[in-house]
């Protein structure tokens, strides 16, 4: 008796918006040794901040929720004890931040710290200010308009140029994590609770932004970032355009949110730039020469005229200038509107990354050499961070003042 040969296996390459598409631009080879090699880098503070904000606002949510907590909350009693745990749960998985910015863990193997421990300098550190001036600016605004956090979203596409004897699959599919999914009317907010009695920073800002004349269902697809708000474009050609992709993010967050049955037709997106709240220095730097190259859409009120001279007039020695809440407010929160022709432009821009991260690993898996089969193209700033300079044939700026002692 014959027996049948067991078919070949059929697999989908899957990519995430924020694992991928995002790690890809920023530079194709760091991609492949991160993501694909598995190797981690060294000193991922920015990542460990990002994952962090993300962790602690989806906490204090939660508190928000099942215990109805008020505002403004108290650092050390509400806010300190979600950063442990956030903290604790980072360190398992190899994350963990600079000194200055978090004060170590009080739960940590053989520590007797407690909370009655922390003072004022523990409570100011950069991400410790910036997780409770998040939960406390935004919080009381944002928390009552949550439908769902931290929803993952699927969707699946035709493979970008499909060759049925090189291409490993004729689909890939889409996955990303939406942070906060929010429903509400532009022009009549019907909830009968007590949730918009005041005056919402963010009920405003939608109603701003979209036609008042539309009656419908909206819903809302907010994002958090911890980093400052980017600059309209960049100098350096081989830099991430980060205002561009973080539309593109959004923009593609709402076509995977469109093919799920319980979605609303009708979709806009926010985005909370969460160190605007509690600017660094560098942040400040980085604002005071967008405003001087005209680089920035904020400021560009005649209201703000008093916080710009502020930063114009501050140097880097000097204290950091006490700028308004109104100010922090436009800098930290974007609108993104959605409409079919936008949302077409990002799917077929993640259809060419795909496309290209396709191709080198093809290319790898064919012998060709990892550095020969992907690219390498990123700003100074990207790869004089970055663990692998040292022998990146592309990194040439970096390389060629690099002597072995």
């Amino acid at each position: 008796m014959k027996l049948p040969t067991r078919s070949k296996s059929y697999m989908i390459p899957e990519y995430s918006l924020t694992g991928d598409l995002l790690s890809y631009i920023t530079c194709g080879l760091q991609y492949r040794y991160q993501n694909k090699g598995t190797l981690p880098p060294s000193k991922p503070v920015q990542r460990w901040f990002g994952e962090f904000i993300h962790g602690v606002m989806e906490e204090a949510y939660l508190d928000w929720k099942y215990q109805k907590k008020e505002f403004p909350w108290d650092w050390k009693e509400d806010i300190r004890p979600i950063e442990d745990q956030i903290d604790l749960r980072l360190q398992v998985r190899g994350l963990y931040p600079y000194d200055e910015d978090l004060f170590f863990s009080i739960n940590q193997p053989g520590s007797n710290l407690t909370l009655d421990d922390l003072n004022e300098h523990d409570h100011k550190k950069l991400a410790s200010a910036r997780a409770e001036k998040a939960i406390n600016f935004w919080g009381k605004d944002l928390f009552p308009l949550i439908d769902s956090s931290e929803l993952l979203i699927k969707g699946v596409r035709p493979m970008p140029n499909y060759d049925k004897n090189t291409s490993r699959s004729n689909y890939y599919g889409i996955n990303g994590v939406v942070d906060v999914l929010t429903s509400t009317k532009i022009n009549r907010i019907h909830d009968q609770s007590n949730l918009y009695d005041y005056d919402n920073k963010i009920v405003n800002f939608i109603r701003q932004h979209m036609e008042e004349s539309d009656d419908e269902d909206y819903e809302i697809i907010i994002d958090y970032k911890g980093m400052k708000r980017p600059p309209l474009e960049v100098s350096d050609p081989h830099s991430e355009d980060k205002w561009e992709n973080h539309k593109q993010q959004i923009l593609t967050y709402s076509w995977l949110r469109s093919k799920q049955e319980d979605s609303k037709a009708n979709c806009a997106g926010i985005i909370l730039y969460l160190n605007e709240l509690v600017p660094s220095k560098e942040d400040l730097v980085l604002i005071k020469e967008e405003i001087l190259n005209d680089m920035t859409d904020i400021p560009e009120e005649d209201e703000f005229s008093d916080d710009i001279e502020l930063i114009l007039e501050w140097q880097e020695d000097d204290k950091m200038p006490n700028l308004s809440d109104e100010f922090k407010t436009a800098r930290s929160i974007r609108f993104i509107k959605i409409n079919d022709e936008e949302r077409e432009k990002a799917l077929k821009k993640f259809d060419r990354v795909v496309s290209d991260i396709e191709s080198s690993l093809v290319k790898e898996m064919k012998g060709c050499k990892i550095q020969d089969a992907w690219k390498a193209e990123a700003d100074k700033r990207t790869c004089s961070a970055c663990d692998f300079r040292t022998f990146c044939k592309n990194n040439s700026d970096i390389t060629k003042d690099f002597k072995i002692p």
